[in-house]
């Protein structure tokens, strides 16, 4: 497939002003809770975790997933085929035409085409997903005694969490928006660092050079001077959006149009982003 010029306004247009972000919160700071801020006609929620408990009220539609071969058929029908996979190969034009025809029948597929914002809930239980469907491999067991290899799935773990995170960034038009548990690891010095909730290390290590953005969603209170401080027993929400944050949360924003700290509204944060009318369509 030859390649092709995108010029500046096609750069700029709807079709093309796409953002992929990863966001991560302790238990309980309100990730999926998220999603009221998101135009629910335009919004699908892939519901990893079983946790819509907490959007009851939200009016958008979500589709359960229940493991991690559901999910890669998901993300191919959300991306299409991958121009470069080997023909035999996961997220190539034989895996993408097989999985038309298993969902030909439900609708699905015209279903996800019509929405422009993936939410995906979680990457954490994605991880854990994968871990299940990596244990089964032959990957996973080792060649010379036939016993399970611990290494060999954590190893495919990655690989396959990985290939499938980015098959939903190419995805044309698609805003993907993934969010996780943030963990707080305290260690043996007694120094306390927050770092995002996975199985396995080598998702955690390429996530933040894949998304656009990576955000924090923590709660603070105000100092004196009415600066933001980190609080686990507050109540007000906000968004770290920067790197090197003074409260030493994981973030990134390649936008470069974000303030330290945002509220926690991401129709508004993704107007901003893009600098376009999106959270008018809410």
């Amino acid at each position: 497939m030859p390649v092709r010029i995108i010029t500046a306004d096609e750069r700029l247009s709807a079709a093309h002003n796409k953002t992929s972000i990863a966001i991560f919160g302790p238990p309980g700071a309100g990730k999926t809770s998220l999603l009221k801020t998101l135009p629910a006609d335009h919004t699908v929620c892939l519901d990893l975790e079983a946790g819509m408990k907490s959007v009851q009220d939200w009016p958008g539609a979500s589709i359960p997933v229940r493991s991690f071969v559901d999910f890669r058929d998901l993300a191919v029908l959300i991306g299409g085929p991958d121009p470069a996979a080997d023909p035999n190969a996961w997220y190539s034009a034989q895996h993408h035409q097989h999985t038309r025809s298993v969902y030909a029948e439900s609708g699905v597929e015209e279903f996800l085409a019509s929405k422009s914002v993936v939410f995906v809930d979680s990457i954490t239980d994605l991880t854990r997903q994968s871990m299940v469907y990596a244990r089964q491999q032959p990957e996973a067991y080792s060649e010379r005694t036939g016993k399970p290899d611990v290494r060999g799935a954590y190893g495919l773990l990655g690989r396959e969490v990985i290939q499938a995170l980015k098959h939903l960034q190419h995805a044309p038009g698609k805003t993907v928006i993934f969010v996780g548990v943030l963990e707080k690891v305290t260690d043996e010095f007694g120094v306390t660092t927050w770092q995002p909730q996975m199985e396995g290390s080598k998702v955690g290590r390429e996530l933040p050079g894949i998304v656009d953005q990576v955000m924090a969603l923590h709660l603070f209170s105000r100092d004196a001077e009415g600066a933001y401080v980190l609080d686990e027993k507050a109540s007000e929400r906000r968004l770290v959006c920067r790197a090197g944050n003074p409260f030493g949360l994981p973030a990134k924003d390649r936008s470069g149009r974000l303030d330290e700290t945002e509220p926690p509204d991401l129709g508004a944060l993704l107007a901003k982003i893009n600098a376009t009318g999106f959270a008018a369509a809410r």
